[in-house]
């Protein structure tokens, strides 16, 4: 599973109507069912987002409702904090995002709003005992903000069909809440009870039918002061780059190979230092697709490579798209 928003490279013939337009296959991230599918964990999720064609420019006024399932099998619990071992998890999880496409003082940018949800079990051992966890219910929403500010002028779905991408630039601020489902008596959370901010600066180059793009983030994290009631955990920021190469087969259908490295993120437990510094790496593909006018398929497939704490799990997942609006 993305963030906010993924966003279309390749231009359509100047035949395309401004109601085609409408159903381009503009979908919030990759990175939103890999969120979904770290649910049961998401203190860390952020930094492990990967989203296909961020910045790549997109008509202003335009409109995207979002729902997603996403599942995940592995070892999906990646909170070393906790005295977990042999842990094998199943994780299903959906959610619903909404998009807005707008012009930021002459440059186009974008709004996303999403709420997950998660259910599923793992089993594994606790301090050498076996045991088994099971949670349902709503993860912590997040915001993403985020604005193409070189190589992207804000367009109306009328002049956009004359536009062609060369080289964009942008950046982006993505907001988690501390909303979810919560118990400090449990170690195993929906929610996390804290606060994160996820800046990132990315790079998108169309050449022909391909689109080659590189972005670099860095997540921080407020302290939970609530952890296990009586302990205060925090977390050091997690530095994370990722790349990827689409191409486009034809307008609204286009598939992408997505990579990731991140590292960083070692903890404290009422000031005692864990070992539990993350470097992973995981790749994946996604493939969009239409199904008809405003509305669109996206396909996830993603999977750890090298591990260090976690993230060894195995993810698929689905989203769909319905799109309107569109200033004219």
């Amino acid at each position: 599973m993305g963030y906010l928003m993924t966003m279309k490279t390749e231009n359509p013939d100047l035949a395309q109507t401004q109601s085609e337009w409408r159903a381009q296959t503009i979908c919030p991230v990759t990175l939103i069912l890999i969120m979904l599918g770290l649910a049961l964990v998401p203190r860390r999720a952020p930094a492990q987002d990967m989203e296909p064609r961020s910045y790549s420019n997109t008509p202003v006024g335009m409109n995207f409702l979002v729902l997603t399932y996403g599942r995940s099998v592995g070892d999906v619990f990646v909170d070393a904090t906790l005295p977990v071992e042999d842990l094998e998890a199943e994780i299903n999880s959906a959610g619903v995002a909404y998009v807005r496409t707008t012009n930021f003082s002459g440059r186009p940018g974008k709004i996303a709003l999403i709420l997950p949800y998660a259910w599923g079990s793992a089993d594994g051992k606790v301090l050498g005992q076996f045991a088994r966890f099971r949670r349902s219910g709503l993860s912590d929403p997040r915001v993403k903000v985020s604005v193409n500010f070189f190589g992207a002028p804000a367009l109306k779905p009328r002049e956009f069909v004359k536009y062609r991408q060369g080289t964009v630039v942008g950046a982006s601020l993505q907001v988690t809440f501390p909303l979810g489902q919560y118990d400090p008596n449990l170690r195993v959370n929906l929610g996390t009870n804290r606060w994160s901010f996820k800046p990132e600066l990315g790079v998108s180059r169309a050449l022909g039918k391909w689109s080659l793009e590189a972005y670099g983030s860095v997540s921080f994290f407020t302290a939970n002061h609530n952890y296990l009631r009586t302990s205060t955990l925090q977390q050091q920021p997690i530095g994370a780059v990722q790349g990827h190469i689409a191409y486009n087969f034809r307008p609204q259908l286009w598939a992408a190979f997505d990579a990731i490295y991140f590292t960083g993120g070692r903890t404290r437990v009422d000031g005692v230092k864990r070992n539990d510094l993350q470097s992973n790496s995981r790749y994946g593909l996604t493939i969009s697709m239409p199904l008809a006018q405003q509305h669109s398929l996206k396909f996830l497939f993603t999977r750890g490579l090298l591990t260090r704490i976690g993230s060894d799990f195995t993810s698929v997942g689905v989203a769909y798209q319905f799109a309107w609006g569109g200033a004219q």
